[in-house]
């Protein structure tokens, strides 16, 4: 009985913080203006901060953006927002959501942004074509840090699509297993 109290009194809490950043994630942005608007803003300090970033852009068929990512989690944590994708010269192709969920050692909460290039037309297809973009599922996804992203040539860009996520805020910690599933918004 111990057990189940003390896991209520986890999980209450828990299913409250999932249900806010579900909610914040979804209603960040007061219009579509102001979140192709945050997401072109936030290319661009990923830009002046990665000149690996920089350098990927014009060979991408596609740029998804998600200018705010709101996670949270203790043991079990969740995260959401939404984004733009953005042809390589900037014209709007789409909008999307994504979600996650995960599991592990893990506590805290944080707001980041994420960024995703899509480097073959394929990829891209995939993305508007499925049910959504499942990271371990679809096209290959390399994510790229200060350490492999200094090793970036026209010999190494062999991956379909090529994650950053930067900009965090707000105290996060733990490792874990995550699925994250990215989603097209109506239109």
């Amino acid at each position: 009985m111990k057990t189940y109290r003390l896991f209520s009194i986890i999980l209450i809490p828990f299913i409250a913080l999932l249900a806010a950043c579900t909610n914040v994630a979804t209603n960040a942005t007061d219009s579509r203006a102001q979140l192709v608007s945050d997401a072109r803003a936030s290319l661009a300090s990923l830009y002046t901060t990665s000149p690996q970033a920089k350098q990927l852009a014009p060979k991408a068929t596609a740029i998804l953006v998600f200018p705010s990512v709101l996670k949270g989690g203790l043991v079990i944590g969740a995260s959401g927002g939404d984004g733009v994708l953005f042809k390589a010269d900037g014209t709007v192709l789409g909008y999307y959501n994504v979600t996650s969920l995960s599991y592990g050692l893990q506590a805290g909460a944080q707001n980041f942004s994420e960024a995703t290039f899509l480097m073959k037309p394929s990829a891209l297809d995939y993305l508007e074509t499925s049910n959504g973009l499942s990271i371990g599922t679809g096209p290959t996804v390399t994510f790229i840090d200060k350490g492999t992203g200094k090793d970036m040539s026209s010999t190494t860009l062999r991956s379909d699509v090529y994650a950053f996520v930067f900009g965090q805020q707000g105290l996060m910690a733990g490792i874990g297993a995550q699925a994250q599933k990215i989603t097209r918004l109506d239109h």
